[in-house]
């Protein structure tokens, strides 16, 4: 744990401010106050190296490594700690999901959001993100913390980002905060040993403070540090292995190198600033050089809102020295470094792993062991005082050999009373033996790792009762394992981050890699366009703007996942219908794990498109069927064309309009003389009518006809007199009688006969 300052270093060194609450750089007041709270943090780190050594097999301690070699009984160890850490490993790295970014705006979003994720999963292989997460869960299963590192790589040649593993002791955090990430700590400190050329090259500026601290002696008579964890356990795993040391102190005792400890402070001012809130839910800092926001401010899109923000600092110390102090590098105001938390004590926050339950169970299996091992071969003798001709050490180490040879004192034997016996206490063996059994099963009742679940033989007589242990197991990891996917997906956030950030402004193009089913896809980012109707310049598929969340997939990557999706899908491919699997093929291969995956699946595809001898000779007759219908289509046609000439069925159309006049006319030239002879002759109107109707087939029309509507005079027409006959043969002869017209007057007709 870390000592204060000396009194005279802090007067000497401190600067006094009037404004309760820094808004500038960090000073050494505000370190030292840190390093006091620090000191008064509960101390668990010695702990956790202790439970750390039993995980590695570390286990037996050196006073009782001693006592037990005074007592000739061996030292032994049956690791059942790290065999069950080991499987609870296994269990991550099996279930390991890939991240997955999801757009939190409309589907305008959703380009943006692939071409990230396509990068993002591009820094998680080659920034060692997985490892990293891997290597920090342990720890955090073990003893309950675990950290990991997420920034830029300092290295040119090496992928930009980087993200590593950081041992718990090197990380001192503000014990106050109350979120998981951090997000409301004041101050998270990281002590570093660094060659002191090293830190030269990174601080030149300050190249001759740094020389005089490595070689003038540690800084550490001004800043007095008493380490809770990185000290020696003093455990060890045989008489010849004892490990009387730590890589910490080997490091704070080297005196051969100059080396110097650094402490890069990472700590928040909160200030105040305008933010504004767009429609779509985001919210920016108000930037009144960025013509979008006063834009969106004077036409209300937006509301400015005065708050209160956290800023991220970073400064380097080395013990009351200042070497640098200036704003974080990163866009995101958040830690570099991501906690990996198990459990946490309630009154303290102490963090805690699985292994806390398991050491008092791992001693009574070591010592129930050695004692077995001891009792075998110890043996209890009964003997009188001269019995032996040798003398007590040299009895004691042949009794207990198997092939002893003891040469008893023959005059001391013949005596009343003279007594030797050798005894074994075997009773005393089979209870300890049942104490380790029950030992052994009470490591997998504290830490709920069954054996079954750690692939070995367990208590299990059928495979659902296997099932049924290994699903128990889980849902005892289960708030572990949400523990893990916490800090995980914060990590990927973290990477997001700095892709995001060295992406604005650039316009790139990113080439989305297909696989064999799906094909590659080129997106362009940031590209420069400009408002037809305000002319504000902006950025298309911008990814300053674009809202974006990381989520682990839910469909694992692993390779026991893809077999099983193989083999479920092998199933579904045999019920299939030919015509289906033919489809499916392609699915079911891109799940193997075969060389040349890609080539294969696109031979296929291009065989699929390829026509069998029976398929081609279908295709001619189809060919030649259809060639043949559309001949007898053109024949006919031409037929038709031939019968149904259109000009002249457009003569045909003007002759029966023509015909139809004519028809017309004469109608109605007949209906005007009919007219005229009716009126000449009213009476032949009904001799007419009587004549019709006995004509045959003669039928009136139904309905009546239509009124040609011809011009009528005004007046009536009158009946034109009977002129007089002027036939030659006029007057008539006497001897014959006049019929018709022939007679002088209508009143003169002769009488037809009845």
């Amino acid at each position: 744990m870390i000592h204060s300052l000396s009194p005279a270093t802090v007067n000497e060194r401190a600067t006094d401010s009037a404004d309760p609450v820094p808004t500038g750089g960090i000073t050494l007041s505000e370190f030292h106050n840190f390093l006091v709270e620090i000191q008064n943090q509960p101390a668990w780190r010695a702990k956790a190296d202790k439970e750390m050594d039993y995980v590695d097999g570390n286990q037996l301690d050196s006073e009782i490594l001693r006592r037990q070699e005074q007592l000739g009984i061996p030292p032994a160890i049956e690791p059942l700690i790290g065999p069950a850490i080991d499987a609870v490993l296994g269990f991550e790295a099996k279930t390991r999901t890939d991240w997955r970014l999801t757009s939190d705006n409309d589907a305008a979003g959703d380009e943006v959001a692939r071409a990230l994720n396509y990068k993002l999963n591009q820094a998680e292989r080659q920034s060692g993100a997985d490892r990293a997460c891997s290597d920090a869960f342990k720890p955090q299963a073990s003893v309950g913390m675990g950290w990991v590192e997420v920034a830029r790589e300092s290295n040119p040649f090496k992928f930009p980002y980087r993200c590593k593993a950081v041992h718990r002791n090197e990380i001192f955090w503000d014990w106050l905060a109350k979120e998981p990430d951090l997000s409301d700590a004041r101050y998270l400190i990281r002590r570093r040993w660094t060659d002191l050329a090293q830190a030269v090259l990174k601080f030149p500026e300050k190249a001759d403070l740094i020389r005089s601290a490595g070689t003038n002696g540690q800084w550490t008579t001004m800043l007095e540090t008493d380490l809770d964890g990185g000290a020696s356990t003093g455990l060890a795993n045989s008489w010849d292995h004892t490990r009387g040391w730590s890589i910490e102190e080997q490091e704070w005792r080297d005196a051969e190198r100059a080396r110097v400890c650094l402490f890069e402070v990472w700590y928040r001012r909160w200030v105040q600033a305008v933010v504004i809130k767009t429609p779509d839910g985001r919210v920016v800092e108000y930037d009144k050089s960025n013509p979008l926001h006063v834009a969106a401010v004077a036409s209300r899109a937006a509301r400015p809102q005065r708050v209160v923000i956290a800023r991220m600092r970073r400064a380097y110390w080395l013990g009351p020295f200042l070497l640098s102090d200036e704003p974080s590098p990163y866009l995101h105001d958040e830690f570099p470094y991501v906690p990996f938390w198990g459990k946490r004590e309630d009154r303290t926050n102490v963090p805690y792993g699985a292994v806390r339950g398991m050491m008092f169970l791992q001693d009574n299996v070591n010592s129930a062991i050695s004692k077995i091992r001891w009792g075998l071969s110890a043996t209890r003798v009964e003997r009188t005082k001269g019995a032996v001709l040798m003398r007590d050490d040299k009895f004691r180490d042949m009794v207990a050999r198997p092939d002893a040879d003891i040469i008893l004192d023959a005059e001391h034997m013949k005596h009343p009373g003279a007594r030797f016996d050798v005894k074994r206490d075997w009773q005393l063996n089979e209870q300890q033996y049942k104490m380790l059994g029950d030992s052994r099963m009470g490591i997998q009742r504290a830490s709920g790792i069954t054996a079954g679940f750690q692939g070995q033989q367990g208590s299990a007589r059928s495979g659902v009762q296997e099932s049924t242990q290994i699903e128990q197991t889980t849902q005892q990891l289960a708030d572990m394992m949400d523990n893990f996917k916490f800090g995980r997906t914060k990590v990927g956030e973290l990477l997001l981050s700095m892709i995001i950030e060295d992406s604005i402004g650039k316009q790139e193009e990113v080439l989305v890699r297909g696989n064999a089913i799906r094909q590659d896809t080129t997106i362009v980012l940031n590209v420069p366009a400009v408002d037809p109707d305000t002319g504000i310049p902006y950025r298309d598929n911008d990814v300053e703007r674009i809202r974006l969340k990381v989520a682990l997939d839910d469909v694992p990557s692993t390779p026991s996942f893809r077999a099983q999706q193989l083999q479920a899908m092998s199933e579904a491919f045999k019920a299939m219908p030919p015509e289906y699997q033919a489809i499916a093929l392609p699915h079911l291969l891109n799940l193997m794990d075969v060389p040349n995956k890609d080539d294969i699946i696109k031979a296929i595809q291009d065989a699929q498109g390829k026509e069998s001898p029976e398929q081609i000779q279908a295709r001619i007759d189809k060919a030649v069927e259809d060639a043949l219908m559309k001949a007898q289509h053109d024949l006919k046609s031409r037929e038709l064309d031939l019968k149904y000439n259109p000009e002249r069925e457009r003569a045909e159309i003007r002759k029966l309009v023509a015909d139809t006049m004519l028809t017309t006319i004469q109608a109605a030239f007949s209906a005007m003389q009919a007219a005229g002879q009716i009126t000449a002759v009213p009476a032949i109107a009904p001799i007419a009518d009587h004549v019709m109707a006995n004509i045959g087939g003669f039928q009136p029309p139904t309905p009546a006809g239509v009124d040609p509507n011809f011009p009528v005079p005004a007046q009536p027409v009158q009946p034109l007199p009977v002129e007089q006959n002027t036939s030659p043969n006029f007057p008539a002869r006497a001897d014959t009688g006049m019929d018709g017209i022939e007679t002088q007057s209508l009143a003169d007709n002769q009488p037809v006969p009845p």
